[in-house]
């Protein structure tokens, strides 16, 4: 099973994307945690540059980077695990993208569609988690590491990549469940374990 958490900055993903690995891992379902952009040796390489801030990409160039440590991503970590019998939970997969680069940035949506087709691998399950700007923007200032490329741009940036997401939740209903990330961390796994416990046997 590929699952996959979704969201803007501040949404927690992260956090919540190890919490669930844990209690997967806990209940006995072997689980492969990643994240992108990265997941394999060549994909952090282009990680490191598409998060760096210093140098603007283009809209354009910033969609193939992504594709193209996606493409490394799969091939190197997502496939064989999930041939193995693991469950993956990915933090950010194709739907950052679409949000990201589509929504807040203008590149061509289409195009970012047809590179999604063409990806081997669908999410089972994507977990698109909502936060509000207040709570976003207090958690972003209590993290200790410095600020990436994409948590400095402006708040318009930051609501067009959440109409993005809510799009895509709303386009996709058999795969996208949104959760509310504004709460603790404890009511927002537990709205997470609920919502994968539904499509996973014997999963609490």
């Amino acid at each position: 099973m590929f699952i996959t958490l979704e969201g803007g900055e501040g949404a927690g993903k992260s956090t919540q994307a190890r919490m669930l690995a844990g209690a997967l891992t806990t209940d006995g379902f072997p689980t492969l945690l990643t994240r992108e952009p990265g997941g394999a040796p060549g994909a952090e390489v282009l990680r490191d540059l598409l998060l760096s801030r210093d140098h603007i990409w283009s809209a354009s160039a910033e969609v193939f980077l992504h594709f193209a440590a996606r493409s490394e991503h799969v091939e190197r970590t997502i496939r064989p695990a999930l041939n193995d019998g693991l469950i993956v939970v990915c933090d950010r997969f194709a739907d950052s993208t679409m949000a990201y680069q589509g929504y807040g940035l203008g590149a061509d949506r289409a195009l970012i569609g047809a590179l999604t087709r063409m990806l081997p691998v669908v999410p089972d399950l994507t977990l698109i988690l909502e936060v509000s700007p207040c709570v976003a923007a207090d958690r972003l200032a209590r993290r200790y590491q410095a600020a990436d490329r994409y948590e400095v741009m402006d708040a318009g940036f930051h609501t067009r990549v959440a109409a993005g997401f809510a799009a895509i939740a709303a386009a996709e209903p058999d795969r996208c469940v949104a959760v509310s990330a504004d709460g603790d961390l404890s009511e927002v796994h537990g709205a997470i374990c609920d919502a994968v416990a539904r499509i996973l046997p014997g999963f609490a």
